[in-house]
């Protein structure tokens, strides 16, 4: 009898993911369609009418419907309230944990159509969190945000500059752990695409502090893997790496190539996504990211790809770098880890960058 109820409340759980068919999004489907009786998807592959066919999300799409049973999927985009609500209406209280990673995550392309940008990114995020208040109050929400919320601030950090990256000097707080959470968002430059993450970020920690609202708020640092369609304007060391193996010139925007991200692996994000909705009372801001060790510069992972696998990178370093770009950034992840006690990193970058390789 206790086995039935356990299996009934099973069956009465859905999972809502916005932007089911890109990097978290699909990894997510793979990861919770076990632990979820119901998965259901929105995402209308605006990523290809971003970055063009070879970044598009269909072929991500096409696979989990045909692999995942209790995965269902609509073609529709989160400024859609209407068409959210009837979700919703439908399923309301059954519904207990929301992944938000439905957003349009370049810098390049919010500067071109600044409405567009905060349309998807501001009010899409805010017609989750209306319809969560309105008919899910009680489920969990995990909002995939950015580090581009900290704007260019971590620039101002005692950078100084070595052979294949830039660093910060050794004695400084942030060099080991990273940047954290309570780095000022204020007074610096973000990019729009960085405005519109924020503007996200702060209704989200609103919605937890006004409406008692259940919400995780990721800042990601470089989310990559197999599963990332990567494209010039978004998406760095998958895209490095497909052009590396197609034999194309790779644009290094500005910094000589020595600037610094810490990566982390998809299946590592959506596992600490679990460990969110495991666990109580953490609503809040977390940085997240692969860390000090998964940590790489461009020319780095250059020369990483010609000792291990002899791939000679044809790249251009270009003399101006993206408007607020960080030279330096590494996530700090000490405050989720304190909170997630099972969580833990699993990739290592080589074997980030190796499976991207053989993929």
């Amino acid at each position: 009898h206790c086995h039935l109820t356990i299996l009934s409340s099973k069956f009465m759980s859905i999972l809502l993911i916005t932007g089911s068919g890109g990097l978290i999004g699909s990894e997510s489907v793979k990861f919770f369609s076990k632990k979820f009786s119901k998965v259901i998807g929105i995402d209308n592959d605006k990523r290809s009418y971003f970055f063009g066919k070879s970044a598009s999300v269909k072929k991500n799409i096409l696979n989990i419907k045909k692999v995942y049973n209790n995965y269902f999927h609509h073609n529709f985009d989160v400024r859609n309230f209407v068409k959210l609500k009837k979700i919703f209406k439908k399923y309301n209280k059954k519904i207990s944990f929301i992944i938000h990673c439905a957003a349009q995550p370049s810098h390049d392309w919010a500067a071109r159509n600044p409405f567009l940008d905060y349309s998807i990114n501001s009010t899409g995020t805010l017609n989750i969190l209306e319809n969560i208040r309105l008919y899910s109050p009680n489920a969990k929400l995990a909002h995939l945000s950015t580090n581009k919320v900290y704007g260019d601030r971590p620039n101002t950090l005692p950078i100084h500059e070595k052979k294949m990256r830039y660093e910060i000097k050794k004695g400084n707080n942030f060099y080991n752990l990273g940047i954290d959470e309570n780095m000022s968002v204020d007074n610096c430059k973000h990019s729009l695409f960085g405005a519109s993450k924020l503007a996200a970020d702060i209704y989200c920690q609103e919605y937890i502090k006004y409406f008692n609202l259940k919400i995780g708020i990721f800042r990601a640092g470089c989310l990559t893997g197999p599963l990332h369609q990567g494209a010039e304007l978004h998406g760095f060391l998958n895209y490095l790496i497909k052009a590396a193996k197609e034999k194309k010139t790779y644009n290094i925007f500005g910094y000589k190539g020595k600037q610094v991200r810490d990566n982390i692996h998809s299946s590592d994000v959506v596992s600490a996504l679990w460990e969110f909705y495991k666990t109580k009372s953490n609503s809040g801001v977390y940085n997240m990211g692969g860390g000090r060790t998964n940590s790489c510069s461009i020319l780095e992972v250059i020369d990483y790809l010609r000792k291990n696998y002899n791939i000679k990178m044809k790249f251009k370093i270009l003399k101006s770098n993206r408007i607020g770009d960080h030279i330096w950034y590494i996530s700090n992840m000490s405050k989720f880890k304190k909170k997630h006690k099972k969580w833990k990193i699993k990739k290592k970058l080589n074997q980030i960058i190796d499976e991207m390789v053989r993929n």
